[in-house]
């Protein structure tokens, strides 16, 4: 189910607004033609519970002291 996937996906990104940012933009860039973009969105979710999306060095509210 998605929400699972969601969940899962924001163990790595904690900021709700930033994970449906990142999302889109993955899906976007993954998406191929003929396939549905639900699955897509899904596989991208997937990725992202398995893997920190961004870079927590680059993250302002982390470096700002």
């Amino acid at each position: 189910m998605r929400s699972d996937l969601i969940f899962g996906a924001l163990t790595h990104v904690t900021n709700r607004y930033k994970l449906c940012q990142l999302a889109s933009k993955a899906t976007r860039k993954l998406h191929k033609p003929n396939t549905r973009l639900q699955d897509t969105t899904n596989e991208v979710l997937d990725r992202f519970k398995d893997t920190v999306p961004m870079n927590t060095a680059a993250d302002p509210e982390t470096t700002a002291a």
